[in-house]
């Protein structure tokens, strides 16, 4: 297996991890409930990535379980902002070097804000997009702080 950006920062800092790969169709993204299932994991473990701009041009990362539905107005809270909204699909690649589908929080081409879900808080590990379609990366959600900048706060839209 061909390592990712992600997990050469994971392995020059020396911070343990695992990698999972699971099937997919080189280029096609797979939905967080497809790894989940295919991984044999709980959701509730699965995260994605998500890229918001905030009112003023500036980036932010948002990492949520894959069953959860970002709720933008608690993030802009959480960000300190006045608003926030998705990005567009086209602007993913360009500014952080991940495809939809394949964005991990670590290893985008620039560092941004990146929050996380306080559902992850407590677990002993999370998994999350390696940086490439089909591989998912296992790790403590408290070991992230010593690779991004990376604070926890609630995000999702509650059910």
């Amino acid at each position: 297996m061909e390592k990712t950006n992600a997990m050469r920062i994971l392995d020059q800092k020396k911070i343990k991890y695992n990698v999972r790969e699971y099937p997919h169709v080189e280029g096609v993204p797979v939905d967080g409930f497809t790894v989940a299932k295919s991984l044999n994991l709980d959701p509730s473990k699965v995260f994605k990535t998500l890229v918001t701009k905030d009112n003023t041009n500036h980036y932010h990362v948002m990492v949520v379980p894959v069953y959860a539905e970002l709720d933008l107005k608690k993030c802009a809270k959480a960000s300190g902002v006045k608003s926030l909204e998705m990005i567009e699909v086209k602007e993913l690649l360009p500014l952080t070097g991940y495809v939809r589908g394949g964005c991990s929080p670590i290893g985008m081409k620039k560092v941004f804000p990146t929050l996380i879900d306080s559902d992850a808080i407590g677990q002993d590990t999370i998994f999350f997009s390696a940086g490439k379609i089909g591989l998912q990366i296992e790790m403590n959600p408290e070991d992230l702080k010593k690779v991004i900048r990376l604070d926890y706060a609630n995000l999702k839209k509650e059910a």
